[in-house]
């Protein structure tokens, strides 16, 4: 009875160390350090993104405000990519300001979303996720790469199209997209009922909030999705 209790207590601990994993880097700037371009919520974004991937089991690591430098990013992506083996999965989030082709990471430096993909491809994961909340942040489709060889695996969730701006909400504390990201997380976006949330019942829930919330406002505001569809049943959390 000692050896078959053994046994199995050997064969849980071999499953929970050869275990699937999901690694999230969560990232945000509120304080740039500079009057008039410094934003109430992004941090808040973090903190409460990283409450609900935690609570479901999920190793997060988080970068805010003065902290989270193109230079600090890219040493804990590359961190996470060493961690990361080919049968668990990746997650990146950025909350801040964004321009053409980029994220306004803290500091002087120019984090661009060449950047992102140069570091992720890396991976020896077969997939990789990224949520942004930055304003123009569906320019990344914009960028010269060959997705189909190069990033394979890839799916980019952004909060507006390329030419729009991302706002965000002071009354609830987050950006649109970040909110509906949240609820969505939370089992809102659960369309089926099966207590599990796939990319695509997570990105039609997110769509249709935000586009929702920001009809009547001067800059309608248009999630996108980019990435292989194969990645689209992909259960991103179960709740």
């Amino acid at each position: 009875m000692k050896h078959l209790l053994l046994l199995v207590l050997v064969t849980l601990i071999s499953f929970e160390i050869n275990a699937q994993k999901t690694y999230a880097l969560l990232t945000g700037v509120s304080n740039y350090g500079i009057e008039g371009v410094n934003l109430q919520n992004t941090t808040k974004d973090v903190k409460q993104l990283k409450k609900v991937l935690e609570k479901q089991g999920i190793v997060v690591t988080t970068l805010t405000s003065s902290n989270a430098t193109g230079i600090n990013i890219e040493k804990k992506l590359k961190a996470i990519i060493q961690l990361a083996k080919p049968e668990d999965k990746i997650i990146f989030y950025f909350s801040g300001h964004g321009d053409t082709g980029m994220m306004l990471t803290y500091g002087p430096e120019i984090f661009s979303y060449s950047d992102l993909m140069k570091i992720l491809s890396k991976a020896k994961t077969k997939e990789v996720f990224c949520f942004i909340d930055a304003c123009m942040s569906g320019s990344v489709m914009e960028e010269k790469c060959d997705w189909a060889d190069t990033f394979k695996g890839f799916t980019f969730m952004m909060s507006s199209r390329a030419d729009e701006y991302s706002q965000e909400n002071n009354w609830v504390g987050h950006g649109f997209f970040t909110q509906a990201l949240l609820k969505g997380l939370r089992g809102k976006a659960d369309k089926n009922e099966d207590r599990k949330i796939t990319l695509m019942e997570l990105f039609k829930y997110v769509y249709n909030d935000v586009t929702a919330r920001t009809k009547n406002s001067e800059d309608v505001q248009h999630p996108v999705l980019i990435g292989p569809s194969s990645s689209h049943d992909t259960v991103i959390t179960k709740w």
